[in-house]
C-alpha cells in the first residue's frame, strides 16, 4: 500500500511543473492586457489634459484687471494648468512655428494677450466645453475663447471605440483564463485520483486529504503569479525603454494593483479547482477511475 502511494505520488510531481508553467502563461496573458488596459486610459487621460484652450483679452488690460481675471479662472474646478501669454510671449511662440514674420508689413503686434490654460480629463469633453467656453465669453474682456472643436470630438470617440475593444477582450480573456486554469489544474489531479481514492480506502477524512493538495495548490498558484508578475514587469520595463511615450504613462499604484490581482487569481482559481478535483474524485467509484 506504501509502495502504491509513493508510485502516485512521484507521478503527480511532473503534473506540478506542468500545471505551474499553464498557469503561468495564462497569468501572463492576463497581466499584459490589464496593463494594455491601464495604459490605453493613462494615456487618453494625459491626451486630453494636453490640449491648450485659449481665452483671448480684449486691447490691452492694466495689471489689476489681469490679475483678476487670472484668478476668476484659476479658481475653476476645471483647471489643470494655465498660463498668462502676453502679446511677446505670443508672438515668440508664433516666430517659433516657422511663420513669416509680419514685422516688413506691420509696426505693431497683432496678437492679443491671452490666457492658456488646460482642464482635467473629466471636462475634456463636447457640453463641458461649451459650457466653460460660454461662461469665459460672458467676461467683459474676454473677446473669445477656442480650442480644436473638431479634434476633440474626434479623438473622444476614438478613445471610447478603443476602451470599449479593450475591456470586452479583457473580459472575455478572463473567462478564457479561468476556464485554462480549471482545465489544467483538473489534468494536473487526475494524475493523483489514485491516491486520492487510496488515502480516502485507508480512512482519511476529507480534510486529511484535501489540506495538503490545497497546500499545494495555495503555493503553486503564487508561484505561478508571482512568475508571471516578473514576466509583465520585465515586458513593462522593455516597453518603456523603446517605445516613446510608454514611461509617461506609467501608474506604479496600478501596476501594484494589477500584479496583486494576478497573484490572487492565480492562487483563488488554482485552489478552488483543486479543492473541487478532490472532492469530485473522492465521490467516484474506484472502478471510474480507470
Amino acid at each position: 500500500m506504501a509502495q502504491t502511494s509513493k508510485g502516485s505520488i512521484k507521478r503527480g510531481k511532473p503534473s506540478y511543473f506542468m500545471s505551474i508553467l499553464g498557469v503561468t502563461l495564462v497569468l501572463f496573458l492576463l497581466g499584459v492586457i490589464g496593463w494594455l488596459v491601464i495604459n490605453a486610459n493613462k494615456i487618453t487621460k494625459n491626451l486630453k489634459e494636453d490640449i491648450n484652450i485659449s481665452a483671448y483679452l480684449r486691447g490691452d488690460l492694466n495689471p489689476k484687471d489681469s490679475v483678476a481675471l487670472v484668478n476668476y479662472i484659476s479658481q475653476k474646478d476645471y483647471i489643470k494648468s494655465y498660463v498668462y501669454v502676453t502679446k511677446e510671449m505670443a508672438k515668440k511662440i508664433y516666430n517659433t512655428g516657422g511663420n513669416e514674420s509680419w514685422e516688413t508689413i506691420l509696426t505693431e503686434n497683432p496678437l492679443p494677450n491671452s490666457i492658456d490654460f488646460k482642464v482635467k480629463s473629466s471636462y475634456m469633453n463636447a457640453d463641458s466645453l461649451k459650457a466653460i467656453k460660454a461662461d469665459l465669453e460672458k467676461q467683459t474682456y474676454v473677446s473669445e475663447v477656442k480650442y480644436p472643436e473638431e479634434f476633440v470630438g474626434k479623438m473622444n470617440e476614438n478613445m471610447r471605440n478603443v476602451s470599449l475593444v479593450l475591456l470586452v477582450i479583457a473580459l472575455v480573456l478572463a473567462v478564457v483564463v479561468i476556464v485554462l486554469i480549471d482545465n489544467t489544474i483538473k489534468l494536473a489531479m487526475f494524475s493523483n485520483r489514485f491516491l486520492i481514492k487510496t488515502m480516502q480506502m485507508v480512512g482519511a477524512t476529507r480534510w486529511f486529504i484535501s489540506k495538503p493538495m490545497s497546500l499545494r495548490a495555495i503555493i503553486n498558484g503564487a508561484i505561478s503569479g508571482i512568475i508571471a508578475v516578473v514576466g509583465v514587469f520585465l515586458l513593462i520595463l522593455l516597453a518603456e525603454r523603446y517605445i516613446p511615450g510608454m514611461r509617461a504613462a506609467h501608474d506604479n499604484m496600478s501596476l501594484f494593483l494589477l500584479f496583486l490581482f494576478m497573484v490572487l487569481t492565480g492562487i483563488g482559481i488554482t485552489l478552488f479547482s483543486t479543492h473541487r478535483s478532490v472532492v469530485k474524485y473522492l465521490k467516484m467509484k474506484l472502478d471510474d477511475l480507470y
